[in-house]
């Protein structure tokens, strides 16, 4: 008997494999990176305006070799192993580069040369991705918004509303002041939280995720039971995942794994990786059919997709 095959779909892309090779990128866990320092800090750098006269750095935690890419200097994890060719990875950490034992140093250099393109797009964007991840570090008080299926929700310590047992809820929508629809701004909804006006940010923190987490399988089970008989599958459990790199996953005896953290996105977004993942009920691969699959389903899969790679949710601290 063979394994189940399982299909993934990236958090963030924070393994892409640089286009052309031959080795496929596996699904690992996300290592934990060492303590910050100088000389080895746990995500790509950019030195400052005030560097000028330097070359732009992207430093990889565990680097062990450094190559000059154009304008940058690249400090990468080189391992070698039992594969074929050459394969680049651009992560959270930056570059990784692994290389058959029989393949001379020489030849990784003017490989990484002829990707070099590729390899300092996918290090910028991964930085914008971090700037934009610290810019949204949710600050867990009163008061506090956070982004929740294409609206703004904002929290509200009050313990003397009678959902002790639920722990939150959202105000009536009838309420006067819950929904504000402003010009260029995104609907704004309130979410109360029975907890005194001292709880700490790690009870608002838990009592929002333990939330958000039900809001998640509802939404998920509705839209599941809507895409599954339009692709002609059918979906037998749904898991929520807290992964860190990885949006959801299938495998072929209908198990379906959505990341709980989608509901930070709207409902578009989270559409395409439902169908995402119930397309590879169909089609256990990334081949032309499947894109099609997913195609018939949701033809504009190609916008939503680019708007989950853009997009940043927040960070929970």
């Amino acid at each position: 008997m063979h394994p189940l095959l399982r299909f993934t779909l990236d958090l963030f892309d924070t393994h892409q494999a640089v286009p052309g090779t031959a080795v496929p990128q596996p699904s690992v866990p996300k290592p934990k990176p060492k303590p910050r320092s100088k000389s080895k800090p746990t995500s790509p750098v950019i030195p400052s305006a005030s560097m000028a006269g330097q070359a732009v750095q992207f430093r990889h935690p565990h680097a062990s070799r450094e190559v000059r890419l154009g304008h940058a200097l690249v400090a990468y994890e080189f391992k070698r192993g039992q594969r074929r060719s050459i394969g680049f990875s651009v992560g959270p950490h930056g570059l990784a580069v692994r290389a058959p034992k029989w393949v001379p140093l020489v030849e990784v250099d003017a490989a990484l040369q002829e990707k070099s393109a590729w390899i300092l797009r996918k290090l910028q964007e991964t930085h914008e991705r971090h700037a934009r991840l610290a810019e949204h570090t949710i600050d867990w008080r009163d008061g506090a918004s956070l982004p929740f299926l294409g609206q703004t929700l904002v929290l509200k310590l009050d313990p003397a509303h009678g959902f002790a047992a639920a722990g939150a809820a959202l105000l009536p929508a009838a309420a006067p002041g819950t929904v504000v629809h402003l010009p260029g701004h995104q609907p704004t909804l309130t979410l109360c939280l029975s907890l005194p006006h001292h709880a700490s940010p790690d009870q608002i923190r838990d009592v929002v995720q333990a939330w958000l987490m039900r809001q998640a399988r509802r939404v998920f089970q509705e839209r599941l039971d809507h895409f599954g008989p339009l692709l002609g599958v059918q979906w037998k459990k749904l898991a929520l995942s807290n992964a860190g790199t990885r949006w959801g996953s299938a495998k072929s005896d209908g198990s379906i794994r959505l990341n709980w953290r989608l509901v930070h996105f709207s409902m578009s977004v989270l559409d395409y990786v439902v169908a995402h993942e119930l397309s590879h009920l169909r089609e256990m691969n990334h081949s032309p059919r499947f894109w099609e699959t997913v195609q018939s389903v949701l033809p504009n899969y190609a916008a939503m997709r680019q708007q989950l790679k853009n997009e940043a949710a927040p960070r929970w601290s």
